[in-house]
Formats: structure tokens, sequence, C-alpha cells
């Protein structure tokens, strides 16, 4: 699952120590290797692994067909049959942890009718490639192909074990991907570091402007909000109406304004921000750093920038509202269901004592809705190897700085961070204006830049021989 970029921003870097080189690789033929990629690019996005109702099969074959062919080992576990999950390992000397690099094979449903090109035709026009997928996340899988390829014919010595994992259902069926194989096989994805979908090289006006790395996501809860009442004859209007007191819980709810808490990540984020804005903006980014006493800053980013704004706490919409069958009858329930994003560290259980305070009812009751969360962790650190490595390529490849980001919505990654796992997102290049345009993730027009796609299966290369191939000394 993909999420729009923050708005074009320019920082400066953090600053770690220089990166050791890894040993160079033979010399490669980029040319053939841009052929081969979009080739088989092209292949994994013409199957239709629509989610619901969910069929990586096909994915799965052929990414081990084609991983079989160059002898890279591959193992296959499904807790459906049709719904396989693809791990492939090139082998290490060990003296180092795995590396993991992941994306998932399913991708959003489609209506076919909404489509200039047909969804799953990988057609070429004006130098992108349209279908569903193409960002979210083939992408991710055709590049990580590319690379465990590339290392298998390189032969270059690596210090740690290249894990790839091709899953299944992050588009909503976590049960057969991620979930499972946390829970079943986390000795054949366990790693030190995990490289995944969730970031992004922005291009905004046709000039690159920024790399936004994921290191941490807010956590989705589902919350019903249940009101109970008499039930009786509309032309009798009664106190206990159901309907009276799930409006004021809501409108309570929403004048709550949730304690704001910066993590490492969204620190990071504010304080580069602050750094580059004129001098107005610069002075609410410092305001938040410092805690925002008079709360102006706050209700800024809430009415114009409200991505910025969630990044700040665990934030609450509410999103669907059922109850009631005939205009003559007061029903006795009706609820609301909550969208609740976390923050990483938040104590779910206290946040819902402090909603019920919040919301002071008698008459209402909270319950977990039913749908698939993700499990809290900490942010991944941005002093690792592993951050210094992404930011110094994105310098090295795309001539620009990277953002730590937050993200708002929810990726795979969060099972691999609770399992102790450091991840981090990754992307392609893209236009900001795609995803106003209907061009983004989970379009109707879906698309990616060629040149895009070429440029990431090196940046990906690169990462990730820096971070498993063997060091040269110092």
């Amino acid at each position: 699952m993909r999420f729009p970029c923050l708005a074009c921003l320019v920082a400066s870097s953090l600053l770690f120590s220089p990166v050791r080189s890894a040993e160079p690789p033979a010399a490669i033929d980029w040319t053939a290797v841009d052929q081969e990629a979009l080739r088989h690019f092209q292949a994994l996005v013409r199957l239709d692994t629509s989610d619901p109702p969910g069929n990586e099969l096909p994915a799965v074959e052929y990414l081990k067909g084609v991983l079989a062919a160059e002898g890279i080992e591959t193992k296959i576990f499904a807790l459906d049959p049709k719904r396989p999950n693809l791990v492939a390992r090139i082998r290490g000397n060990g003296t180092r942890r795995p590396l993991l690099i992941m994306g998932h094979t399913d991708v959003v449903n489609v209506d076919p009718k909404k489509w200039k090109h047909p969804p799953f035709s990988a057609a070429r026009e004006g130098g992108h490639i349209y279908g569903r997928g193409t960002v979210d996340d083939k992408d991710n899988v055709a590049v990580s192909l590319m690379t465990m390829l590339l290392l298998k014919r390189s032969g270059v010595p690596l210090e740690r074990d290249v894990i790839f994992l091709a899953e299944a259902g992050e588009e909503g069926a976590v049960q057969f991907g991620i979930e499972f194989m946390v829970r079943e096989h986390l000795a054949e994805i366990d790693a030190e570091f995990c490289l995944a979908e969730g970031g992004s090289i922005v291009r905004s006006g046709g000039k690159v402007q920024y790399g936004s790395v994921q290191t941490t996501e807010k956590i989705p809860n589902r919350i019903r909000v249940i009101a109970r009442g008499v039930a009786g004859h509309g032309s009798v209007p009664l106190r206990s109406n159901a309907v009276v007191h799930l409006a004021r819980a809501i409108a309570n709810i929403a004048d709550w304004q949730t304690p704001m808490r910066l993590n490492e990540t969204t620190r990071a984020f504010f304080e580069r921000l602050a750094t580059i804005s004129p001098p107005e903006e610069a002075a609410r980014y410092r305001a938040i750093l410092r805690g925002d006493e008079s709360g102006s800053a706050q209700e800024y980013l809430a009415e114009n920038q409200p991505r910025y704004y969630s990044t700040l706490r665990t934030s609450i919409s509410p999103n669907m509202i059922s109850g009631g069958y005939r205009v003559n009858v007061i029903p006795s329930e009706v609820e609301a269901t909550l969208d609740i994003r976390a923050l990483p560290d938040e104590d779910m259980t206290r946040f819902l004592a402090q909603l019920r305070q919040v919301i002071n009812d008698p008459a209402i009751e909270l319950e977990r809705a039913p749908g698939h969360s993700r499990p809290g962790a900490p942010p991944s650190s941005l002093s690792t190897e592993a951050f210094e490595v992404i930011e110094s390529a994105i310098k090295r490849h795309y001539g620009v700085i990277t953002l730590p980001t937050m993200s708002t919505g929810a990726t795979d990654m969060a099972y691999l961070r609770a399992a102790g796992v450091q991840c981090f997102g990754i992307g392609p290049m893209i236009d900001s204006e795609d995803g106003p345009k209907g061009f983004g993730a989970h379009s109707d027009q879906e698309r990616i830049l060629e040149e895009a796609l070429y440029k990431f299966v090196r940046f990906n290369w690169d990462v990730v021989l820096l971070l498993a191939g063997k060091k040269s000394p110092n």
C-alpha cells in the first residue's frame, strides 16, 4: 500500500560516519539489465493478482521459474494454496545478519471500465507504464527480483545472506502473508535490516526534490461506538434516543485534541523542515518542536497541512454511521465506526479509557471492530548503517537529500519491526502531480515512469551491495 507523498521539501541530511565500500562487482551491462527488468515487470503487471479475491499464485510461479533458472534457492510457504509466499535466498559468509528485501504480489481490485489502458496490460505510453500494481507494489517485486539475479550472476562475495520475500495479502489480507510468515516462519525471513515499500523519490515539475524513507508508521485500529436506548414511536421524542446520544458522542470525539507526541522520525522531520522554510512557516515548525503551548501551530496544520497534523498524534476519524430502519421508529441501537491511527508507542487500553472519559455517557459502549490491525513497534533508528547507506545512495543516484517519514497509513513492515527487524521503506521516483491527477497508487490510471523503474533497479542494487557485500578494508 502506497501513500500520498509529503509536500515537496528540501532539507539538510543527517551526518554519519563514511560508508565503507563493498568490493566492486564485475561490470554490468545496464542496457541489457533495463530490457530484462522491463520484461519481468511487464510480465508481473499482466498477472491479475487482485485482492480481493486474492490469487497470488501466478506471480509466485513466475518468480520461482525465473529464480530457479538461475540456480537461486527458493521456498514456498502458504496458508492457502492460491495465496503463497515465496522466499529466495542468496547466502553470504554469515559474518553479519541477513538483509531482507520485500515486495507484495497482490494488488487492489479494479473497475476495468474506468481505465484508458486495460489495467493488466502494462501498456507503455509517453514514457510511462500503465497498470494495476505499477507503483503498488510490483515495482518493488520486480526490482527485488532483478537484484537477486544480479547478485547471483556477479558472484560478488557477501557478508550477509540476502533474502527476497514476495508476500501475499498486503492489501487487506495479511493473515495469508506477513502475519503468517512472522508467526509461523520467522526464521526464514529474520534479518537485521529490511527494505520494502513506503518511500519514494519525489519529483515536482519534472525536477527531483527529495527522497523519502519510511522509518515508522501509525497503527490502525477500528473501534465501534455503540449507542443504546429505548425504542419507540417517532411522534413521541425520547431523551434516551440512541441517535442523539451517538451524535453527541461523535461531536465530543471530534472536539478532542489528542496529546501531541514526537518520536525520533517526526522530530527529525520538523527540525529539517524548519531549517529550509520561510520565516513564518519555520516559526510554526519550531513551535511544534517546543511543544506548541498556545496550540496555534497545531491548529494551522490541522486546517492547512492535515497530513503533518496527523503525524503529531494518535488520530481519530469517524467514518461510518449506521442505525435506524424507519423514519417513524426511534431505534434502540445505532453505531459509528472510528478509524483510529495510533502512534507506534500508543497504549491502546489506556487510550480507549481516555476516550470513554471524553464521551462521558453511560449509554455509549466502545468495542473493537473486526479487521486486521498491525502491532506497534519503535521506529527504525536513523543511527543505523542501513539508513546511512540509503541516504548516501539517494544523494548519489538522485542528487537530493533524504527525509525520514512516518506513514500515517500502514505497511507490513510493522510486523517485522515488532519482531526486531529494522525496516526502511523505499521506492522509485514519482511525480508529485500524479496522485491528484489520478495516476497514483490505487487509482484508475496507475502508472510508473519507465525511467524511474530503471533508476530504481540501479539504486536498489547499490544499496543491497553496500549493505550485504564484503567490505573493503578502511
